[in-house]
C-alpha cells in the first residue's frame, strides 16, 4: 500500500507543479499581449495629409522643402507631393506625413481630389500660405483659397453625422485651449493625457469665431517676413500698416479657428516653430510655445489663444484707419515700373570704325557736284542753277539783284545808296548789249559801260555772272 500512496502523492504533487506553470505561461502570454496592444495603440498613425494653398511665387514650396530637410525646392505645375518625416522617440517610431501643395491657378484645383477624399478628410490640415513681400495680395489670396477649399469639401459629401463630429472637435480644440507651460523638451514627444483634462471649464465661443467651421485644422502661413524692412524703406510702411495687416489677418484667422506664424526661408525665423506646431496638430505632440506678439515680423498666434478683446490692442495704434476699413485702403499696391535694361554699349575701335565708314562710302554711287550759288559766294564762278540755252539770257533766275547784299542799317545814306544802286541796275538790265550809258551815273556808269562794251554779251549769260557780282561790289563799296 505504501508504493502505492507514495505514487499517487508524486502525481499530485507533479499535476501542481504543471499547473503552476500553466499559470506562469498565461501570465506571459497576457503580459505580451497586452504591451503589444499598447504598443500598437500608441503607435504614430499614417496617411495623415497637409493641404498647402498659396499664389505662384509666394514660397510654399520653398518653406515645405526647408521642413521636409532639402536644399533644393523643385517647382511642378498641377499638384506637388512632398512628404514630413515625424519621429516619436518616446516609442521610437516613425512615419511619414503627406503634404500636397496645389499649384497657384485655379485651373489645377480639380486635382484636389487626388489628395484629400472623404474617408481621409478628418486626418487632413490646410495650410494658406501668403506672401509679406507683397503684402497687397494677402486678404485677397485667403479669401480665394478658403472659396476653394471650401467647395471641394461640400464635393466630398462626408456623412453629416461625421461631418458634425468633426465641427464639433474643432470647437472643443478651440475651446480647450490653454497656455503652455514654459518647457522645452529635446525632441517633439506626444502629449500625456492628464486626468482633470476633461473636467475643464470650457468657454462660449465669440460672435466672429469658427463661422466657417471646415471641421480639420487651418494654419495662416506668412513668408518672405525678411521683406518687413524692405517695405518700410522703399514704400515708407510704418508700424501702422503692419498692426493693421495682422489685426486682419487674425480676424481671418478667427473665423476659421486658424493659427498664424510669420516666417522666413532666407533668415530661417521660425522654421522649427513651424514643424513643431505642425506635428503638435497632426499627431498630438506636446507643444510648449506660447504666442508671440512682440515682434512684427515673427508672430505667432496659436489657435484658440486669440480673441476680439486681443486683437483690439493693435486697434491702438492706428491714426490714419479704422479696423472697419477695407484692407485695400491702407494697403495699396505701387505702380508697376517697367525695367529698362540699358544695353552696355562698349566702345569700337577707331581704325575698325574708318573701315566700316570706308566700305559705306565706296558702295555709294558718286554725285556730281554743284557750284555755289551766287548768293553763299559771290566770289566764285559757276551757275546757282543748270544753264539753259547759251544765247538766251534768263532774266528772273540770273538777275544780279539776287546776288546785291544788304547794306548795314547802321551806316549814314544806306537807304538813299540801296535806291540808287536798285536804279542803276535795273536800267542795266533794260538796255541793249552796246548802248552807251544812261547820263546821271558818273564815272561809275561810264566804267561798267565799258565793261559791258568789252564783254558783249557774256555779262548776261550765266557763265560770266560772276562778272556782274564784281561789278557790284565795286558799286557799293563806291557809294559808301
Amino acid at each position: 500500500m505504501a508504493p502505492v500512496l507514495e505514487k499517487q502523492l508524486l502525481g499530485a504533487a507533479g499535476a501542481g507543479d504543471n499547473n503552476n506553470e500553466d499559470e506562469e505561461g498565461q501570465s506571459l502570454w497576457t503580459s505580451i499581449l497586452s504591451e503589444v496592444s499598447t504598443r500598437s495603440s500608441s503607435k504614430l498613425p499614417s496617411g495623415k495629409n497637409i493641404l498647402v494653398f498659396g499664389e505662384d511665387g509666394s514660397g510654399k514650396t520653398s518653406i515645405m522643402a526647408k521642413l521636409q530637410g532639402a536644399d533644393h525646392s523643385k517647382k511642378g505645375r498641377g499638384l506637388e507631393y512632398l512628404y514630413l518625416n515625424v519621429h516619436d522617440e518616446d516609442i521610437d517610431d516613425l512615419t511619414r506625413c503627406n503634404v500636397w501643395i496645389l499649384d497657384g491657378d485655379l485651373y489645377h484645383k480639380g486635382l484636389l481630389k487626388f489628395a484629400v477624399s472623404a474617408q481621409t478628410l478628418a486626418d487632413s490640415l490646410a495650410v494658406f500660405v501668403v506672401d509679406m513681400s507683397r503684402p497687397w495680395t494677402i486678404m485677397e489670396s485667403l479669401q480665394k483659397w478658403a472659396s476653394v477649399l471650401r467647395d471641394h469639401v461640400d464635393k466630398l459629401k462626408v456623412p453629416p453625422e461625421e461631418m458634425r463630429e468633426m465641427e464639433q472637435k474643432m470647437v472643443k480644440a478651440f475651446q480647450e485651449y490653454t497656455e503652455p507651460e514654459e518647457v522645452t523638451p529635446a525632441s517633439p514627444q506626444r502629449r500625456a493625457q492628464t486626468a482633470g483634462e476633461d473636467e475643464s471649464v470650457v468657454l462660449p465661443l465669440s460672435d466672429n469665431t469658427l463661422t466657417h467651421n471646415l471641421g480639420i485644422p487651418v494654419l495662416i502661413v506668412c513668408t518672405k517676413c525678411d521683406a518687413v524692412s524692405l517695405l518700410e524703406k522703399e514704400l515708407d510702411y510704418r508700424e501702422e500698416h503692419f498692426d493693421f495687416i495682422q489685426s486682419h489677418l487674425r480676424r481671418f484667422g478667427l473665423q476659421y479657428g486658424a493659427g498664424l506664424i510669420y516666417t522666413s526661408v532666407k533668415e530661417e525665423k521660425n522654421l522649427d516653430l513651424l514643424y513643431k506646431y505642425i506635428v503638435h496638430k497632426m499627431y498630438d505632440f506636446q507643444f510648449s510655445t506660447p504666442a508671440l506678439v512682440v515682434e512684427k515680423d515673427a508672430v505667432f498666434i496659436p489657435s484658440g489663444w486669440d480673441n476680439e478683446k486681443k486683437i483690439a490692442i493693435l486697434y491702438e495704434n492706428f491714426t490714419t484707419v479704422t479696423p472697419e476699413d477695407p484692407f485695400e485702403d491702407l494697403i495699396i499696391q505701387p505702380p508697376v515700373r517697367k525695367l529698362v535694361h540699358d544695353k552696355e554699349i562698349s566702345a569700337e575701335d577707331e581704325q575698325v570704325f574708318l573701315m566700316k565708314q570706308q566700305s559705306l562710302l565706296a558702295k555709294q554711287p558718286a554725285t556730281p557736284t554743284r557750284g555755289a550759288t551766287a548768293s553763299e559766294s559771290p566770289g566764285r564762278t559757276g551757275s546757282p542753277r543748270p544753264s539753259g540755252r547759251a544765247g538766251q539770257p534768263n532774266v528772273t533766275s540770273g538777275s544780279p539783284m539776287t546776288a546785291v547784299k544788304k547794306p548795314d542799317p547802321n551806316m549814314k545814306g544806306a537807304a538813299a545808296n540801296e535806291g540808287v544802286l536798285a536804279n542803276f541796275f535795273n536800267s542795266l538790265l533794260s538796255k541793249k548789249t552796246g548802248s552807251p550809258g544812261s547820263p546821271g551815273t558818273g564815272a561809275v556808269g561810264a566804267g561798267v559801260q565799258g565793261s559791258a562794251k568789252k564783254t558783249g554779251t557774256a555779262c548776261m549769260h550765266p557763265t560770266s555772272m560772276s562778272m556782274c557780282h564784281v561789278i557790284t561790289e565795286v558799286a557799293i563799296t563806291n557809294s559808301r
